[in-house]
């Protein structure tokens, strides 16, 4: 078994297929170990260049509404009138606590995606 730091795409091609070989190896044993090994080294090199970031809350927000077939006057209810509507969606105010727990619980948004990054 000889193990390196993952450093390059080709590295990481390389590891992949070689945990591919590995995926039936018994926890415990030689290739396991290795199997465990390689696995923590690729999480680790995703991680670093691959980075999956949550998308800023507000376009996520008209996002949902896109998929729902929903206007802005279909948020007033959550938010709390038509303009209060209008300045989240435009960024002048942010989302409070109170809005974000009811754009979840209604609109199944998630919470990591509501949260984001201050607007």
């Amino acid at each position: 078994m000889t193990i390196a730091p993952i450093k390059t795409k080709r590295d990481h091609e390389r590891a992949l297929h070689r945990i591919e070989q590995l995926m039936d190896a018994k926890p415990g044993s030689k290739n396991g170990d290795e199997l465990d090994v390689l696995t923590t080294l690729v999480e680790a090199y995703e991680a670093k260049h691959h980075a999956i970031y949550h998308p800023d809350p507000i376009e996520a927000i008209k996002f949902r509404m896109d998929q729902l077939g929903m206007t802005r006057k279909d948020l007033e209810a959550m938010l709390g009138g038509r303009g209060r509507v209008s300045e989240i969606l435009t960024k002048k105010r942010s989302l409070s606590l109170e809005m974000i727990r009811r754009l979840h619980r209604k609109l199944k948004i998630p919470l990591e995606s509501l949260v984001g990054t201050a607007a």
